[in-house]
């Protein structure tokens, strides 16, 4: 579906964008995190053809993105300040957005007026508080019915009832129409429920990009205790991490589960309990020797 490939986006000599590649799937949660100044804000505005890259491409089913109304037509992209014209109102910015997305749903405006009860479609935006204005944004993108959905720290400002609803119309979308999302975040604890796809970045480059279901089939941690002192390195598995309290361990461990569960096994533990990995600990092990600039984003 998306496809950017070496692309370069420079600032008065400055490469924000330092030959970024990265693959985006239809119908695929992809998060893109990294520090503040990685890049993620210049990779969305070239993706979305705000700038135009200096050099590389940047593909939607094949089809250059930059001065191409067709595809441009296919993306709705809610950017971290959301901007609005002076006196615009929800229902004056609808029928601007019914002029540019032909298949704009006026009929799911109306029945979504209900899961944004505090926005007055006839009110002024501009008076509006960063977190009500954030809903007004979702509530006319998802009308929009794009094919892609582009958002930048989507959630900023909004309370935690409403985060849940937002996301809940996001990957109802998704569930129903197979939308492509793409979401910048610092937040990994943010992207665990929702992404499939997840991509750091750094510096101007993806350097890791991959599924959350084949990071999670690589690393296992486990709680396990012995009856005695045992050294750790008997047991014939990949430690990246171990921390002990009293007779109990926690670990780390990279491979493949059953072969690890097998040898640990054998070791003859008191118990040996499997425990939920975060997102956090999987790009943090994952990363090894990675920049410490990351990887405290991560902790």
């Amino acid at each position: 579906m998306i496809d950017l490939k070496t692309v370069v986006k420079s600032f008065d000599g400055f490469n924000a964008l330092d030959g970024v590649n990265m693959h985006v799937d239809t119908g695929s949660v992809y998060g893109l995190v990294g520090p503040n100044g990685a890049g993620k804000t210049t990779l969305m505005n070239t993706l979305c053809g705000i700038y135009r890259a200096d050099a590389g491409q940047i593909l939607v089913d094949g089809a250059s993105v930059y001065e191409n109304n067709a595809v441009k037509k296919r993306i709705v992209y809610i950017s971290d300040d959301v901007f609005y014209f002076h006196n615009s109102t929800t229902d004056g910015l609808k029928n601007f957005y019914k002029g540019i997305y032909p298949d704009f749903d006026e009929e799911m405006f109306v029945e979504y007026a209900k899961y944004f009860p505090s926005i007055n479609p006839k009110a002024n935006i501009r008076r509006l508080s960063k977190g009500m204005k954030k809903q007004v944004a979702f509530w006319i993108a998802i009308c929009c019915k794009p094919d892609i959905l582009v958002l930048d720290e989507p959630v900023d400002g909004l309370d935690p009832m409403m985060r849940h609803q937002v996301w809940g119309l996001i990957m109802n979308e998704v569930a129903s129409r197979e939308v492509t999302v793409l979401i910048s975040s610092h937040n990994l604890r943010e992207l665990e429920d929702v992404c499939d796809t997840v991509g750091i970045m750094n510096k101007g480059k993806i350097f890791m990009e991959a599924s959350l279901d084949d990071l999670k089939t690589k690393l296992l941690k486990v709680q396990i205790s012995f009856a005695g002192e045992t050294d750790l390195s008997t047991l014939g598995v990949d430690i990246l991490h171990s921390k002990q309290s009293g007779r109990v361990y926690e670990l780390i461990v990279s491979g493949d589960r059953d072969e690890i569960t097998e040898k640990l096994n054998k070791a003859n533990p008191l118990f040996v309990e499997e425990l939920p990995l975060t997102l956090e600990e999987i790009f943090i092990y994952e990363l090894g020797e990675a920049d410490d600039d990351v990887k405290q984003m991560l902790i």
